[in-house]
């Protein structure tokens, strides 16, 4: 098969931080390790997959962020391979009651922890490390000097480039009306700048919801769905952009040059989904082995009452979809704030065994048909559409959404999910759940699951 352009010069050493290269283990393994207690649970604040990251780790040191039953930023970190959790109760809090607030981390090459917190339409809440792999934080400060357009901030989220530097995303604007804004942190100089004002521009008519990862060259994949209102029924579409330059200049699949700002006019589309299809926004992507991007998502197809998990891929030809398991329950999705919805945004991960050019895809999404359990599909030849279910846990989580470390992934094929229950009043409300533990759930796959019947 003919490689376009962007992918044939990638290689196989492009490889996104959310996939893996390595040879597949022969049984899988499953450990829950106790970080701590008291996770706050009265919401989704500390399960939501837009949490970039959750977990992320460096050198063997794994650190985790969240906010506690009263709702104050924690630390906490180990050392890989042991359950010797040290936490630390920053000087922060945040507005734990909006779920969109999540605490988000990002590692730079010298072990600098980098967080981000309380974010929805806020101003830039952002502090580091006082020393590499410490939890003690210095104080907020901005990003790019001066300030501009850190006065409206929403999903702010961390991608660590191969060379040590970091990429910062968020949204400047509201839902309907937003652009996406790119920072890149240098370690060498310890200082962020400015790449993109508006990478991707809803013209103040939409805004994007995107999903990013960064392949093992530092080239950056982006896709998104647009979002016309507030209302989480407008969302339609899904677009794509890759960055061959750790963000600087972006191109389509084919490798044609985007002029900065992508638009909704502008934007290659690797899959047209109209409004009112139950389109969530911001679920997950990574790439294979040569490059190809693979997006995991949820909609519902023309003519059906049942939303479905979707898997959207480019096969180095064309974009390529497929439904991921089979879904019988329906439900609808409309109006404005953090949705109570019966399943989550999936997340994605690829395995590719050194020798072998077709990579094993992982879903990682929770499903009230199945009992609202952590549950993994896998597909171990894309072009064959075929999906083996594996629940990871024998309890509900709730109204958790997964994330998980990329780097573990990437470099010992351990799936480190950051996993606690937590429940989820419709419309961003709230509930008088308890705190309940946050645990990581570290699971190995095994060469084969059980079949979905």
């Amino acid at each position: 098969m003919q490689s376009s352009p962007v992918f044939s010069r990638l290689g196989l050493s492009a490889l996104c931080v959310i996939g893996a290269l390595f040879a597949a283990p022969i049984g899988a393994q499953t450990h829950v390790s106790t970080v701590a207690p008291d996770g706050w649970a009265r919401n989704s604040v500390n399960a939501t997959i837009f949490r970039t990251n959750a977990v992320t780790s460096r050198d063997g040191t794994q650190v985790v962020g969240y906010y506690d039953d009263q709702a104050r930023v924690v630390l906490a970190k180990r050392t890989v391979g042991t359950d010797d959790w040290e936490t630390h109760v920053t000087q922060y809090t945040g507005h734990a009651q909006d779920a969109h607030n999540g605490v988000n981390l990002g590692i730079d090459g010298d072990g600098y922890l980098h967080v981000a917190w309380d974010h929805h339409g806020h101003p830039l809440r952002y502090a580091k490390s006082t020393e590499p792999f410490g939890l003690e934080l210095a104080g907020k400060m901005s990003m790019v000097e001066g300030g501009p357009l850190e006065d409206n901030v929403t999903y702010p989220q961390f991608f660590d480039l191969p060379d040590g530097r970091l990429l910062f995303m968020y949204r400047d604007g509201s839902s309907g009306r937003g652009n996406l804004v790119v920072n890149r942190y240098d370690p060498s100089t310890q200082t962020w700048s400015r790449l993109h004002d508006k990478l991707i521009d809803g013209e103040d008519q939409r805004n994007a919801y995107w999903q990013a990862c960064v392949d093992g060259k530092g080239g950056v994949h982006v896709a998104w769905v647009w979002r016309e209102t507030w209302d989480v029924a407008s969302n339609h579409d899904l677009a794509y952009a890759y960055s061959p330059d750790a963000g600087q200049t972006w191109v389509t699949s084919r490798g044609k040059p985007y002029t900065i700002p992508i638009t909704e006019r502008t934007s290659e589309y690797a899959m047209k989904i109209p409004q009112r299809h139950e389109l969530i926004n911001q679920t997950s992507i990574a790439a294979d082995g040569n490059g190809r991007p693979y997006i995991a998502t949820y909609f519902r197809p023309p003519n059906t009452e049942v939303p479905q998990f979707w898997m959207i891929h480019h096969d180095g030809n064309r974009w390529q979809r497929q439904i991921v398991g089979k879904r019988t329950e329906p439900f609808s999705l409309s109006g404005g704030g953090t949705k109570r919805i019966p399943i989550s945004r999936p997340q994605i991960a690829i395995a590719q065994d050194q020798d072998d050019d077709t990579p094993t895809v992982h879903v990682v999404f929770r499903d009230q048909e199945r009992g609202s359990v952590v549950t993994v599909a896998t597909n171990r030849d894309p072009s064959k559409k075929q999906w083996e279910l594996e629940d990871l846990t024998d309890y509900s989580v709730g109204m958790w959404e997964p994330a998980y470390d990329p780097a573990l992934w990437r470099t010992q094929g351990e799936l480190h999910l950051y996993v606690q229950k937590v429940e989820q009043a419709d419309g961003e409300g709230m509930t008088d759940t308890a705190a309940t533990p946050v645990t990581i759930l570290q699971w190995t796959p095994a060469a084969s699951a059980t079949p979905d019947p």
